[in-house]
């Protein structure tokens, strides 16, 4: 019994380790392609520790990245625990950035504590809209997730740039780019003297919530037992169509939270490719964070730092801020390497 206990422990061990394992391994092979192309790997380390955490500024900055990423990699996990696979975060943080554009810049003579959380469900509302269609089309055609998700990426993206070339560019204006939103609009700095806004710590409670409902309550249980097996869930009498299309309809309002924080917290208007990519940042997020919450926030944490550390990076050495993206992918890959070989072993046990 005790050798059992002892096993168990062992295992919960190396699956918290685990993402460690796989951070440290992408620093390292990106240290040694810094050593190669000539530059000191533990001097671009500490300018990348410093542009991300060196003051109260880069802190702020940091958090500030890790926000978005803290909705998108929501996105992504709230999709895999109910089995399905979204690709699409970062056209619904596009849908939700339009929105919530659109009421922050047109609804006026608001106070703040009306206009900020009807923003916020607009933007809500955009992503999820673009998330349900596609739990729609998979329930009523079985159409694959993660094809549509991509399609639907593009249709995001080149709607925007059609709305701020046309519908909702500022006027008079040369620039593909809207008004800017009423200040009204604008989330609240919770640390003077620097950029960071309330939506952190809305991010930090949509992360409990997130918790909550999957392993606290009876319908994210149903979610769960849907994503691991639908055809047992449907034995059991669940309604799998259901909870697919609730799963994607709130991934897709998670993703579209992402866009209205970038809006109404940082940019406060709509421009063309406004985004550095969160969306699919956050999938990475969700990955090495093993779809829980204290996960997603501590990677969001570190993928913000890199985002950070990568722009001092870029202004204070020879590197170019492009080993960001290489070590962002060494770290996707060193976890796509562990979950393989996670389904092998189960493979070869069955």
């Amino acid at each position: 019994m005790s050798e059992k206990i002892g096993n168990k422990k062992l295992g919960q061990v190396r699956e918290i380790a685990k993402p460690f394992i796989s951070v440290f391994l992408a620093l390292l092979c990106g240290g040694i392609i810094i050593e190669i192309i000539g530059e000191n790997m533990g001097n671009i380390y500490q300018i990348m520790f410093t542009g991300a955490f060196g003051n109260r500024i880069n802190i702020a900055e940091t958090l500030i990245k890790s926000t978005t990423l803290i909705f998108t990699g929501m996105s992504y996990a709230f999709a895999y625990k109910c089995g399905l696979i979204n690709i699409g975060a970062e056209g619904q943080l596009y849908m939700g950035a339009a929105l919530s554009t659109w009421i922050g810049v047109n609804l006026t003579g608001l106070p703040a504590a009306v206009h900020i959380p009807v923003a916020l469900l607009a933007g809500f509302l955009g992503g999820a809209l673009l998330g349900g269609l596609v739990g729609w089309l998979k329930t009523r055609f079985d159409a694959n997730e993660v094809i549509t998700t991509v399609m639907l990426n593009y249709v995001a993206q080149y709607l925007v740039s059609w709305l701020v070339t046309g519908p909702m560019k500022e006027q008079p204006g040369d620039f593909p780019q809207t008004a800017m939103t009423q200040e009204s609009a604008y989330l609240l700095n919770i640390l003077p003297g620097t950029r960071l806004h309330m939506g952190f710590v809305l991010a930090i409670i949509a992360l409990v919530l997130y918790g909550v409902f999957l392993w606290h309550t009876s319908s994210g249980y149903e979610m769960r037992i849907v994503g691991q097996n639908n055809k047992v869930a449907a034995y059991a009498g669940m309604n799998v169509k259901g909870n697919v299309m609730a799963a994607m309809f709130i991934a897709g309002g998670c993703g579209g939270l992402a866009g209205a924080m970038e809006i109404l917290g940082v940019q406060h208007r709509l421009l063309q490719n406004f985004s550095s990519g969160y969306g699919f940042d956050g999938i990475a997020v969700s990955l090495l964070g093993s779809n829980n919450p204290l996960g997603i926030f501590l990677s969001s944490i570190l993928f913000g730092a890199l985002k950070s550390g990568g722009n001092a990076v870029q202004m204070f050495s020879n590197v170019p801020a492009a080993i960001i993206n290489i070590i962002q992918a060494l770290v996707i890959i060193f976890v796509v390497i562990d979950l393989v070989s996670k389904l092998w072993r189960k493979k070869m046990v069955k």
